[in-house]
């Protein structure tokens, strides 16, 4: 069973497994030392905090085992995005998308947001199945600079039921 709870310092070290190997492949393409993991835990803390809230950050367990990453932030007074990472050995399990649809009811109930999107490389399909199986509909491509050039990545939206 996969759940969501937030991030705690403890948790670096195995931050540290999620942002390496293939996972990072589409991300920095950099693994993350236990100082970064250490550092992007504490933002992540400081942005719970923050009032009025403009981002979510959950690790993804699999029973006790945190094996991924997934965040909602605020872009607007309605809209949002969400974005996750999992761990390699984790991926083809369903994992992201049991996790995405837990950050949806989160962001269309808790957060009052109207609508979601998301993106993904496009060398990366199964991230797109993710979003589509939580409901995600792709609606383009959304041009990304990266160390690469500008590369377009696939855009999906998600609104809510009016």
């Amino acid at each position: 069973m996969v759940t969501l709870r937030a991030l705690t310092l403890d948790d670096a070290p195995a931050l540290t497994r999620v942002y390496s190997g293939a996972s990072i492949r589409h991300t920095t393409g950099q693994p993350l030392t236990l100082d970064q993991a250490h550092d992007k835990i504490r933002t992540a803390l400081a942005r719970a905090a923050e009032t009025p809230r403009a981002q979510w950050s959950w690790a993804i367990l699999q029973e006790d085992d945190l094996i991924g990453l997934i965040s909602l932030r605020r872009r607007t007074s309605i809209m949002g995005t969400i974005s996750y990472i999992l761990r390699e050995d984790a991926w083809g399990h369903g994992y992201a998308t049991h996790a995405a649809h837990q950050v949806v009811s989160a962001a269309f109930t808790t957060a009052g947001l109207t609508r979601l999107e998301a993106m993904h490389h496009p060398d990366n399909p199964a991230s797109g199945r993710v979003l589509t199986k939580a409901g995600f509909t792709r609606v383009g491509t959304s041009d990304r600079h990266t160390d690469d050039g500008i590369v377009p990545y696939e855009l999906y939206a998600l609104e809510t039921a009016t």
